[in-house]
Parts: C-alpha cells; sequence; structure tokens
C-alpha cells in the first residue's frame, strides 16, 4: 500500500504531462480520461459534497484481461450486505437533517457521493483518487491547473473495513483530505506520522485488545485459542490482543488465520485445528466476510462446545445469530443508541425511488425476490414486482433499528465534518458558502471540535484522532422464541480509573445454556500447599502442580514457588500455613513423668524410712558400728538426691535450670563424701586394731565431719563460679527436630557441667577403690562390701549415662537423667542400708557387738 500511495503524485504529474502537454493552458477538449469514471451508489448535489464509502459488497469481479485493450473495470460481486447498507443511507439521513437544521450551516446546502468499495484496494484508492480530482472524464477549455488544488470534496466518510481504511488514508492524506471513519479499528491508523487525515468515531482495536484480555483474564480463562482475518485489521488486532493477553499470563494453544480467498484446504485445516483443541475458549478477530466461511464450515460438522469471544466487527452483526453453535458468545460492542427519524426514513422507499440508484434497486430485488426492471431477470424465472411489496414488514439488519451501533456512529462522523465546515465557513449564525476553503482547513476544525449530538452522544477526538474507548459486553442469548439476541451484560470504559474501566453488570449465559464460567486451562489450578512447575517445551500455562518441600508452605492458588517457614514454625499438612511448632518437655501430666516421679517420692519415702529405723535403734551395736552421724547424713543426702530429680520436670525456667544442676551436683557430692567416709572409717577402723596403731586419731568424728564438708564445698565452689560465668537457662532446641520445638536447659559453660560431673565421678571412683581394697577385711558385718557393690552400681549407671543422655532426644535427654539419678540413689540405699535395716528388724539376735566382731558364727543371710 505505501508503494501505490507514493505513486499518487507521480501519477497526477504524468497525467498532466500527457494528457495537458501544454501546462493545462487554454485548449479545447485537450484532456480526456481514458476510463470512465464509477459512478456513486448514492448522490446529491449541493454546495459542498461528503464523500462516503461503504463496504456493502465483499467481493469483486474484473473479468478476464486480454491485454489488448483497457483492462475491464472491477465490479461487486456476491450478495449485499444489508446493515452496510443502512450505514450508507444513515449518511444520506444525517446530511438531510443538517441541511434542515438552522443552527447548523445556516443557507449551505451539503450533498453526497456514497461508494461501495466492496472490500477491494484497488476500488478505495479509485474512489480516493475521484474525491481527490472529480468525476469529470474531459477538462474543456476552462481548466486551470490552479483548479486541481481544490478537492471534489471535502471530507469522507468511511470505509468499514481497516484495510481499505488504510489505503484511503494514504491516498487521501496526500491531499489533505480528512477522513472520518466509522468502523476502521486498526490500531495502525493512530498513527498520525503515517495517517495525519485520518479520524474515527470508532475505537481503536488497541482499547479493545486491552479489553478483551482483561476479559478473559477475569473469568480465569489462561488456554486459549486464536483466530484471525488475513488483513491488517485481523493481524494487527491480534498482535495487539496477544501482548495483552501475554501481559496477564494468558497462553494461547494455537493461532490461525485466514482470508476468503485463500483455498478451501485451507480453510479446512483451520477449522480441523479448532475442532482438534484442547482449548474451549476461542478469541476471533475476525472481519465479516472471513467470520461467514469459518462458521459455515464449523457447522458442517459436528462442533465441540466452545466459547466464543469475538471482535467488535463480527460479534455486534445480526446475520451472524443465525449460527447457534456461538450461543453464549461474549465480545465488545460500541454501545447500542437511538436516532430519532431514521427508522422512518429507512422505510420511507418507493419502487420508483429504489430504481434511482442501482444499490437500492439491487436491495430490493434481494429483499423480495422480483425484479424492477423486467428485462434483465426475466430469463431467470424471477418474478416481477408487482407492487405488493411492504418493505415495513421486512425484517433483516436494513430494517432493524433496535440497536443502533455502527450506524450511530455513521452519525457522529457527518456530525462531526458539518461542525468542522460550519467552523470554517460561519461566523456566529451567519455562513459564507462562496468562502474558498481548502480540506487542511476542515481537518484543522475536525482536530478541534466538540460538542453533543442531537441524540445525547459527546463527540471529540484525541491527539490520534481516535475517541475515547467506550464498549458494550455483549452476550449473545436466546429468547423465548428460540432466537439468538444480543444482550448488553457489562461495559468496558477506558477513561475509567485503572482497574474499574472492566465491570459485569447482569447474568451471562455460556455456551450450551450453563450457567457456570466454562472452565479453559491448560493444567488445572494448583492448589494451596503447592507450586507450579513447568512443563518442559510446553507454554507457561501447562504445568504440573508439586507438593511443597518439607519445611515449605505455598498459602495461594497456583503459587510459583514454595516459602519456608519461619524457624519456630511448621507446615500443617496440607502444607498451605505456618503453624507454631509445638513446644516439647518433661511435663508434669505426662505419663513418663509421672512414673519417674512416683520412684522419686518413693525413694525418699524409702530414704526417712530408713533414717526412722536407725533413729529408732540408734544406740544398737550396727547402727553404732560406722559413725551414725556420716549414716544419717547419708540418707539425709540420698533424700535430696530423690527429691532433687523434681526439678527436671516440669516446663523449664531459668530458676529451675540454675536449681535442677547444682542440687543435683552438690547433692550428689554430698552422698559420695558421706560414703568416701564411711569407706575411709573401715580402713582406718581395721588400721587402728593392728599393735601399737593409733590412726584412729587422725580420722575421728571432727575429721569425717570436716573431710564431708570440704569435698562438698568444692562441688559448691563449682557451682558458684557456673552460675556466675555462664549459667544454664532455658533454650529452644529447633536443630534437633524439625518438625517440633524441644524446650530444655541449655547447659551454659559446658565446662562447668563437666567438671560438676567429674568431680562427682572422681569422688565416686576413690569410694570405689577404697571399698575394694577393704572389702576382705575380717568381719561378720564387713560394710566395704556393700559399698563396693553400691560404687560399683553407681558407676555402671552413670558411666551408661553419659552416651544415653547425649543421644537421647527431646524429653527423654532429661528423663535419662532422672533415671542415672534415680537409679544411683536406689542403689546406694539398697546396697548401704538394706542388710543393715534386715538385720535390725528381722535378726535382732545378730545386731551384737560380739557378731559384729566376728566371735560369733555367723549365719547365712
Amino acid at each position: 500500500m505505501q508503494i501505490i500511495s507514493s505513486l499518487v503524485p507521480f501519477v497526477s504529474v504524468l497525467w498532466m504531462t500527457v494528457f495537458c502537454p501544454a501546462g493545462c493552458k487554454v485548449n479545447p477538449v485537450s484532456c480526456r480520461l481514458w476510463a470512465e469514471p464509477q459512478m456513486p451508489g448514492l448522490s446529491v448535489d449541493g454546495d459542498f459534497i461528503i464523500g462516503g464509502i461503504f463496504t456493502i459488497h465483499y467481493y469483486t469481479n474484473s473479468g478476464q484481461n486480454t491485454y489488448t485493450r483497457l483492462p475491464p473495470q472491477l465490479q461487486c460481486s456476491g450478495s449485499i450486505d444489508f446493515r452496510e447498507l443502512q450505514f450508507a443511507r444513515a449518511l444520506e439521513f444525517t446530511i438531510h437533517e443538517i441541511n434542515n437544521r438552522t443552527d447548523l450551516l445556516p443557507g449551505i446546502v451539503l450533498g453526497y457521493q456514497i461508494y461501495d468499495s466492496c472490500s477491494a484496494v484497488q476500488m478505495a484508492i479509485r474512489f480516493a483518487l475521484q474525491f481527490a480530482n472529480g468525476v469529470d472524464t474531459v477538462l474543456n477549455d476552462t481548466y486551470s491547473c490552479s483548479k486541481s488544488a481544490v478537492a471534489a470534496v471535502p471530507a469522507v466518510v468511511g470505509d468499514s473495513a481497516s484495510t481499505t481504511s488504510i489505503s484511503l488514508a494514504r491516498t487521501l492524506g496526500l491531499f489533505g483530505i480528512p477522513q472520518v471513519s466509522h468502523y476502521a479499528t486498526c490500531a495502525c491508523l493512530s498513527d498520525k506520522s503515517q495517517f495525519p487525515a485520518f479520524f474515527r468515531t470508532v475505537p481503536s482495536d488497541q482499547h479493545q485488545a486491552a479489553a478483551l484480555a482483561r476479559m478473559v483474564k477475569y473469568f480465569g480463562w489462561t488456554w486459549i485459542g486464536a483466530v484471525r482475518s488475513d488483513t491488517d485489521y485481523g493481524n494487527y488486532g491480534m498482535a495487539a490482543f496477544l501482548k495483552a493477553a501475554q501481559e496477564e499470563g494468558i497462553c494461547v494453544e494455537y493461532s490461525e488465520v485466514y482470508y476468503r480467498t485463500q483455498p478451501r484446504s485451507k480453510l479446512e485445516r483451520v477449522t480441523n485445528v479448532i475442532r482438534r483443541s484442547t482449548s474451549r475458549v476461542i478469541v476471533a478477530f475476525v472481519n465479516i466476510g472471513d467470520m461467514r466461511f469459518i462458521l459455515e464450515e464449523l457447522a458442517r460438522k459436528p462442533l465441540p462446545p466452545l466459547q466464543w469471544i469475538g471482535s467488535e466487527t463480527w460479534i455486534i452483526h445480526p446475520e451472524f445469530l443465525r449460527f447457534n453453535v456461538c450461543a453464549g458468545a461474549l465480545g465488545f460492542g460500541v454501545p447500542g443508541s437511538v436516532i430519532p427519524g431514521l427508522r422512518e426514513f429507512l422505510l420511507d422507499l418507493s419502487p420508483a425511488q429504489a430504481l434511482k440508484s442501482p444499490l437500492l434497486t439491487e436491495f430490493w430485488e434481494s429483499s423480495f425476490s422480483c425484479s424492477l426492471n423486467g428485462r434483465k431477470n426475466a430469463a431467470k424465472g424471477v418474478r416481477e414486482c408487482d407492487g405488493s411489496e411492504d418493505i415495513r414488514a421486512l425484517q433483516n439488519p436494513y430494517t432493524d433499528t433496535s440497536q443502533l451501533r455502527n450506524t450511530n456512529l455513521v452519525y457522529k462522523a457527518t456530525y462531526a465534518i458539518a461542525h468542522a465546515i460550519h467552523a470554517v465557513l460561519c461566523n456566529n449564525t451567519e455562513c459564507d458558502k462562496n468562502i474558498k476553503s481548502a480540506p487542511w482547513q476542515i481537518l484543522s476544525q475536525l482536530k478541534r471540535v466538540n460538542f453533543t449530538t442531537k441524540n445525547g452522544y459527546q463527540v471529540n477526538f484525541d491527539s490520534s484522532g481516535d475517541p475515547i474507548a467506550v464498549y458494550e459486553l455483549i452476550n449473545w442469548q436466546f429468547k423465548k422464541d428460540g432466537a439468538l439476541d444480543f444482550v448488553p451484560v457489562g461495559y468496558y470504559d477506558s477513561s475509567k480509573p485503572k482497574g474499574q474501566e472492566f465491570r459485569i453488570r447482569s447474568v451471562i449465559s455460556w455456551v450450551g445454556g450453563q450457567n457456570e464460567v466454562p472452565v479453559s486451562v491448560c493444567s488445572e489450578s494448583c492448589p494451596p500447599g503447592t507450586r507450579k512447575a513447568v512443563q518442559k517445551g510446553r507454554p507457561v500455562c501447562c504445568y504440573d502442580c508439586i507438593p511443597c518441600a518439607e519445611g515449605e508452605i505455598s498459602n495461594t492458588t497456583d503459587s510459583l514457588d514454595c516459602v519456608h517457614c519461619l524457624p519456630e514454625l511448621w507446615p500443617n499438612t496440607k502444607r498451605d500455613v505456618c503453624l507454631p511448632k509445638p513446644v516439647e518437655f518433661l511435663s508434669w501430666d505426662d505419663t513418663l513423668a509421672i512414673i519417674l516421679t512416683v520412684f522419686s517420692i518413693s525413694g525418699a519415702f524409702v530414704a526417712m524410712c530408713v533414717a526412722s529405723i536407725f533413729y529408732k535403734h540408734r544406740e544398737s551395736p550396727i547402727v553404732r558400728a560406722n559413725n551414725s552421724e556420716l549414716s544419717f547424713l547419708l540418707l539425709f543426702s540420698l533424700t535430696l538426691c530423690f527429691l532433687c530429680s523434681l526439678t527436671f520436670i516440669g516446663r523449664p525456667s531459668e530458676w529451675s535450670c540454675m536449681l535442677r544442676h547444682t542440687a543435683f551436683g552438690i547433692t550428689f557430692v554430698l552422698c559420695i563424701s558421706c560414703v568416701l567416709g564411711k569407706t575411709i572409717v573401715v580402713l582406718m577402723a581395721f588400721r587402728a586394731t593392728l599393735p601399737g596403731s593409733n590412726v584412729m586419731k587422725w580420722f575421728g568424728p571432727p575429721q569425717q565431719r570436716l573431710s564431708v564438708l570440704a569435698f562438698t564445698f568444692i562441688q559448691v565452689l563449682i557451682c558458684v563460679v557456673w552460675l556466675k560465668l555462664s549459667p544454664p537457662l532455658p533454650f529452644k532446641n529447633i536443630k534437633h527436630y524439625k518438625e517440633k520445638i524441644i524446650l530444655e536447659c541449655g547447659l551454659g559453660s559446658t565446662i562447668g557441667f563437666w567438671a560438676v560431673l567429674g568431680y562427682i565421678g572422681v569422688l565416686a571412683f576413690l569410694c570405689f577403690i577404697l571399698a575394694f581394697l577393704a572389702r576382705k577385711l575380717p568381719d561378720n558385718f564387713n560394710e566395704a562390701k556393700f559399698i563396693t557393690f553400691s560404687m560399683l552400681i553407681f558407676c555402671a549407671v552413670w558411666i551408661t549415662f553419659i552416651p544415653a543422655y547425649v543421644s537421647s532426644p527431646g524429653k527423654f535427654t532429661v528423663a535419662v537423667e532422672i533415671f542415672a539419678i534415680l537409679a544411683s540413689s536406689f542403689g546406694l540405699i539398697i546396697c548401704i542400708f538394706t542388710p543393715k535395716c534386715f538385720i535390725i528388724v528381722f535378726r535382732p539376735e545378730q545386731n551384737t557387738k560380739k557378731h559384729l566382731m566376728g566371735k560369733v558364727p555367723s549365719k547365712s543371710l
């Protein structure tokens, strides 16, 4: 098209040079056009002629070129488009209405010349040149070059198709003739650098594409098919839609292109792709002629339910309501309107009036299936019109004025041109039709027009020559009589704030009459707790749902990634929310804690019972034999050992953490110190029986008390240093278990902890060695034997405690420590005091000094 447009000036110069060799000086009959110009289909003379061009037919027939004479002229063929004829007559009606007004162009009569472009670029360019130069075939001696500077028309309304409008705009723009289209929606026409004289009253497809993408996203369709016409309208419109759809996260399964002049095999391939597709939503940016072919082909065979999304061109065209496969279709159309008086004008048509125009003649004959002139169609068996035909009884797009949409845009476009002419020729209420006006003046005023039509619509243009984009969302719904009809269910207004442009106002009828929104996705939505993983080699809308990894969640549908829970939180079973981890510690109501508590209290009770027995028999030889003070102190320390295990049960706190380890360490050292003292006493007592030995004076009762105090003081000092430097405090262990928190007492200083245990171990080991050395001393009741056994148990318990303590998880760590305390305490009390209590209670005859000294043979226990 750019090449054709660039050749226009050259053709004009060549035309003037060849046919006007004298430079257009006065020469009678010096210039003649080779071909006859095509006369308008509808025309009326006036002071100023408004051009009109509409796509009333969709096919052309050029005949055969013999190359021996001028090529035959293109002729329109095919059936007439009644709605386009209504557009053309709406231009007539508007001009008649303007001529009858006294406030707009008073004293000036507007005329019109309306052509049929037949949706052909060649025809459009031809008419553009006629609009620029007129239709005179012979230029007489009154012609001068200056006349060529004045265009035959000041402005043009049309065309309906984007492709022909582009050709018109490129050609008319060279002459500065403004063009106002009512239906050409290609976004490319907004480019003022290419189309400086183009305006339109229909919104650009840029807005429609954005609105369609927003609507598709609104209903949750992410997997769609796309079909477009192989024209500027289809290609530019679909490109804009696909770009907007990509930004909305919508994937396209297929994108097919078709033009009605292509072979039938191409049409079959396109329709087969549609039938085999998995997407249930199809977006069609297709013009009327191409869409008719596609729907007729799809109707030949059963078609799976498809939700059609139509572009403005065909979604509001009444002809397509006969295709039930499109029931439930959605699309945007310009708002419906009412033009007072238009219906009466359209119906005010008689056979005599129809004969004055070839277009109206064809309309009459096509509508009533008769011939107006009788001669042409008589051989074909078509009856002659007899005058009984009633145009008011017709029901077709020409007579249907119930929802005037693009017809109103013709009305607005014509009024815009009239207001621009008024601004050039008129001053207040007076107009001068003799003023020489150039098209560029009309063009300049068109940029400034701002008025309201008689039926209440605002008309103005932005810097791109476009109006504000306002659409109605149209839904094809069945009426009570079973016929399809257009029903507005929402709107799109580009002047609204972002996010509020698109609104649904009423119930939508979906494909198949369903009330539920159809689903069209490549993959079902991933529920919370999973993430999307794109399938290799497929669009991003095709994915697998992968469960979140351990410790991760996703709380939204179709999440791309899972997120880690905070350290103190853990996912629920569905992995869609992070919950606080359960805190574990050895609580009082725990079964294990209850068992250990029972044993702890029982051990303390046993120790107190033994102490009461010993106190009752404190004067007996077996109690007095080995320093009864140490025995009572040992029983007291064992009672404390049993009871200190209770500090390990319950929720750890600062005081309990510091108390449990220090109390345990000090009481056990006190206990072992007493046992050590008793062991030393046994050894010293044996030495004292040897002749000349006075060792007992070095380890008498004062020394025994002092040794116990000294050994215990060392442990107290270790504990004080530990608590001062780095005490044990409550600690939340989140590393041992992933799904729960272990609330335990942190050791603080591990050196302090192991120093306390190590000191206990040293004393226990020393006591064991001494007791082992004294195990065979000659006595019927050698206490060293029982101390050896008790220390053996004590050491065995604590040696096994260390690995068990390190490896035990959670609350079992505390349970192991309590068990070690109780086991070692029970070992001491059983091994040291049970034999004595047995003799005191059950064998009192053995509770004598002679018997203890070995002078009386002992019986087996």
